[in-house]
């Protein structure tokens, strides 16, 4: 089969495409024949080696020394379901799904096995395959972080960041919870985190939301643009700041700051967990939340996409159609 590889840290180029086996399904895995993946910021970050303050050394130990460990980026995916390993009674060829091998990667390329109890689902109906491999990835970071960041009906949220894959599905998740919801964005993407259901839209070029005088429960960072220090007097009492993009010293924060009265910070990675994957299925039949693609890419432009990401300016989702005669 096909497959894009970064056998070295570096830019766009550094992705190649070539033939690689296909892989076998095990007694309890499907294989998948892709229909969409996506390039996300954990691909530009693993492709790049451009990681949160503090985690150079400890990315580099953990990803590889030279180049990426895993050379196949990707982390989610939509397909169809081409055969099952003999144990498998959940899914049968044929069947569209939903996966997330997230950390695992491999989703640029044509084939992938997950596990049937992993984070794979049936596909929402009411989606194509685009928008379906769009879901998993900032959506499942959202619902971890509100999770652990205990967001209550009523709570107010805001979300720096509120354009990208993270923040659309925070601004969205954060409404379906019963919160009301304020995102942090540039002029032009205004009206797209509107539309999303946000209650409030603070453009960044133009104003500082640590100088105004509304009070957050919980602020949602997913760009690395803040700090407890610069935004402690903007949170409530009990308030919660989340660095989603954080590093070591927001690590550190969230060790200190409950010392010094009832506010917490969380930090950290986002656990990846298969029934992450089945609500977002459920959310996204419902309508309660909705992908947002910006672009969409062939198969053979997987470094454009690569070389768009790197921009920073992505809204949403960067597409990549592996199969594109069943994309629509």
């Amino acid at each position: 089969m096909r497959a894009y590889v970064c056998r070295r840290y570096g830019g766009p180029e550094v992705v190649e495409l070539v033939d690689v086996p296909m892989p076998v399904p095990k007694s309890n895995e499907v294989l998948i024949r892709i229909h969409a993946t996506t390039v996300s910021s954990g691909d530009w970050r693993v492709r790049t080696l451009e990681v949160p303050r503090g985690f150079g050394l400890a990315a580099r130990l953990a990803l590889g020394v030279r180049g990426p460990r895993q050379p196949i980026l990707g982390t989610e995916l939509s397909g169809m379901v081409e055969s099952v390993g003999a144990g498998v009674t959940r899914f049968k060829a044929g069947d569209a799904v939903i996966a997330f091998p997230g950390v695992r990667m491999g989703c640029h390329a044509e084939y992938q096995t997950v596990a049937e109890d992993g984070p794979i689902a049936l596909m929402p109906e009411n989606l194509s395959f685009d928008e379906a491999a769009t879901l998993m990835f900032g959506g499942s970071t959202a619902l971890d972080f509100l999770r652990r960041g205990t967001l209550a009906r009523g709570d107010d949220l805001l979300v720096i960041g509120a354009s990208g894959a993270v923040g659309t599905a925070m601004v969205q998740l954060g409404r379906h919870f019963g919160a009301r919801v304020t995102g942090v964005t540039s002029t032009a993407n205004m009206e797209l985190v509107r539309g999303l259901g946000a209650d409030a839209v603070i453009d960044y070029t133009k104003d500082d939301f640590t100088r105004r005088a509304e009070k957050y429960d919980v602020i949602a960072d997913t760009v690395g643009a803040t700090s407890y220090l610069r935004c402690r007097h903007t949170l409530e009492a009990n308030g919660r700041l989340m660095p989603i993009a954080g590093g070591v010293p927001d690590l550190l924060s969230a060790l200190w700051v409950p010392m010094t009265g009832k506010r917490r910070v969380i930090a950290g990675p986002a656990a990846e967990k298969p029934a992450y994957i089945a609500q977002l299925a459920e959310l996204a039949r419902s309508g309660a939340i909705r992908p947002v693609i910006d672009r969409r890419y062939t198969f053979d432009q997987m470094a454009d996409a690569h070389a768009y990401v790197a921009t920073g300016r992505k809204r949403g989702s960067a597409v990549v159609q592996v199969a594109t005669e069943a994309t629509s």
